[in-house]
């Protein structure tokens, strides 16, 4: 199951500054774009595409599902809307973006529905994104092993995740990690500052290497064209185990993001 390693994704972007961040990703070469119906962008990313000129097969997109679209009746339809602003025939990518386990929909009716998508043609993989091990486990039961190709987390060096890491290796899903730099805290960290010192790297590019080392997907973001050319040189950054070892300790359950009746019981 292909699932590109680094993409830019753009949350909190909102109309030309989307566009703008977008395009200059793509001019840099950047190949893959994490967008989310909640986020109000589709359709200045789908711009940012269409001007680039680069061909829809060297791309990967990916959008999310937003709660209000979970109802068997209105997934098809919302990620059909999706699809036009992104001014696409199908996405490569379609997560559900929270489990909201109070959002009056269950679990089986959204996955099916999710799956009902793929089976259209709309999406060529499907997904979640903030799922605890319970509803990973809940999701696989419902459209069957092999067909989850993400789970996206919030996980940084100071929220490894790491029983639901390995709960999600073990199932063959691949991790996509945000919030990778947790909202730029990381950045004055003194042990990854040292780290950065050592390879004559930035910080950002060494939080960003230690999750590609770690077998996850990053999709950081930035509005300004020097990071975003500096985030993919964390592709080329090869750490030491003595630097992953070190960056193991900086565990702190340091969890950013947690909406009320959106998220799970975190692992």
């Amino acid at each position: 199951m292909h699932l590109p390693a680094f993409g830019v994704g753009t949350f909190r972007l909102k109309g030309q500054t989307a566009t703008d961040s977008v395009a200059t990703a793509l001019e840099l070469g950047y190949r893959a774009v994490d967008t989310a119906q909640i986020y109000g962008n589709e359709a200045e990313v789908g711009q940012a595409i269409a001007d680039s000129g680069i061909p829809r097969a060297d791309l990967f997109i990916t959008t999310k599902i937003w709660t209000h679209h979970y109802a068997k009746d209105k997934l098809v339809p919302s990620l059909r809307e999706s699809l036009d602003k992104l001014r696409t025939d199908a996405v490569d990518l379609t997560l559900i973006h929270w489990p909201a386990p109070d959002n009056g929909v269950a679990l089986p009716e959204f996955m099916e529905a999710l799956a009902e998508a793929k089976s259209l043609g709309l999406t060529r993989q499907i997904g979640i994104s903030n799922f605890n091990i319970e509803l990973t486990q809940q999701a696989l039961d419902v459209v069957g092993q092999g067909e989850i190709a993400t789970n996206q987390i919030e996980l940084s060096p100071y929220l490894q995740n790491r029983t639901l890491a390995a709960f999600l290796a073990q199932h063959d899903i691949t991790v996509t990690s945000y919030m990778t730099l947790a909202y730029g805290k990381v950045l004055n960290d003194p042990v990854l500052g040292a780290i950065a010192r050592k390879h004559q790297a930035t910080v950002a590019q060494v939080a960003l290497a230690w999750a590609l080392q770690s077998g996850y997907a990053v999709i950081p973001s930035s509005t300004r064209r020097e990071h975003l050319a500096s985030n993919l040189l964390a592709r080329d950054l090869r750490l030491d185990a003595g630097d992953m070892a070190q960056i193991a300790t900086l565990e702190r359950n340091g969890r950013e993001i947690s909406p009320a009746g959106l998220a799970p019981v975190w692992d």
